[in-house]
Parts: structure tokens; sequence; C-alpha cells
């Protein structure tokens, strides 16, 4: 049983990272709904603890960007500052919302992103 519980685990470790480093981020889109529905983590948990599954994946990727030349640095920069400042409120907000509010906020995000990607490319 537990070769299993840790074969779960790593599988969607695996496609989060991959889907983290191949598309720059996306990661989250994976990991909590992966949580939630498939390991039963309370709402808030998952957004949470996906912060930190995908920060040292994000590191990874980072260097590999930085590698290749791939990073804009003016725009990263610009964007960076405003990041700070949004995750803070975020992580803040958090703690206020309610699961069910906290789940249809992120569900109607992933469908107007998905649809963004499909329809204005």
């Amino acid at each position: 049983m537990k070769f299993f519980k840790f074969t779960k685990y790593a599988l969607i470790g695996v496609i989060t990272g991959m889907a983290n480093g191949l598309f720059g981020s996306g990661g989250g889109t994976i990991v909590v709904p992966s949580m939630v529905f498939l390991l039963k983590a309370e709402e808030h948990k998952a957004h949470a603890t996906a912060i930190a599954i995908i920060l040292p994946l994000t590191v990874v990727s980072a260097f590999m960007y930085i590698r290749g030349d791939f990073i804009n640095w003016p725009l990263t920069l610009n964007v960076m500052l405003g990041g700070i400042t949004g995750g803070y409120i975020g992580a803040r907000l958090l703690n206020k919302c309610p699961a069910g509010l906290l789940s249809k906020m992120f569900g109607s995000f992933m469908i107007l992103a998905a649809l963004r990607m499909i329809l204005w490319k």
C-alpha cells in the first residue's frame, strides 16, 4: 500500500514538474486539482502546499532558462516586483477565502486561461 501511495505522489510530481518546465509555469494547475481530487487534500492546504512544491521546480526551470539565455531581464524584473506584492496579498487572502469560493475562483481562472490560449492565439 505504501508503494502505491508513493507511486501516486511521484507520478503527480513528475507530471507537475514536466508542466512547469515545459510551459514555464502551470504546475499549480496540475498539482492543486491532483491534491484535492486524488489525494483528498483540503482546498486551502492544497493551494499553500502547491507553492512549496512548485518553488524547487521553478528554481530548476529558471536555471535552465537562464542557462539557455531565454530570459528577458527587464521584463522579468518589472513583473517580479508586482508578483512579489501580489504573492504576499494572495497568501494573506487565502486564509480569509472560503474553500468553496477558492475552488470556484481557481476553476474559473483555469477555464479563462484555457479559452485565452485556445481562442486568441
